[in-house]
């Protein structure tokens, strides 16, 4: 019996030292214009800042989108030139499942502008 709770605590140890794998979502990836409207997050922003508005089925925003739990939190984006981190600042309504809209500036970190809307993975961080 002794045996048996010590093999099931060290599994049970092995199993929460195991970090989890992370979440990676996919869906299309634009630009936006943060510095026109106040975003969902109660904040302004800039076109240099690193941020990102996630679709509004992701975002779950409630009575008060001010006090999401997701404002402020991180993610990592990849495009065909590679990664960028960004702060959740916004949500974007006419985006689907998956989809995000970066700022200009760290759009140009993932892809080109000219490329306007492609495809993207992105994960919490």
């Amino acid at each position: 019996m002794i045996f048996k709770c010590i093999s099931v605590i060290a599994l049970l140890a092995t199993a929460l030292a195991t970090p989890l794998q992370k979440r990676t979502y996919k869906g299309e990836v634009t630009y936006y214009h943060p510095e026109v409207d106040l975003g969902s997050c109660g904040k302004f922003n800039d076109g240099d800042a690193m941020i990102v508005a996630i679709n509004a089925p992701q975002m779950k925003n409630g009575g008060n989108p001010n006090n999401n739990p997701k404002c402020g939190r991180k993610i990592r984006a990849y495009g065909p030139k590679g990664h960028v981190d960004v702060k959740v600042v916004d949500t974007c309504a006419p985006c689907k499942y998956g989809d995000i809209d970066l700022s200009p500036t760290a759009f140009n970190k993932i892809a080109d502008k000219e490329d306007g809307r492609l495809p993207v993975k992105w994960h919490w961080l």
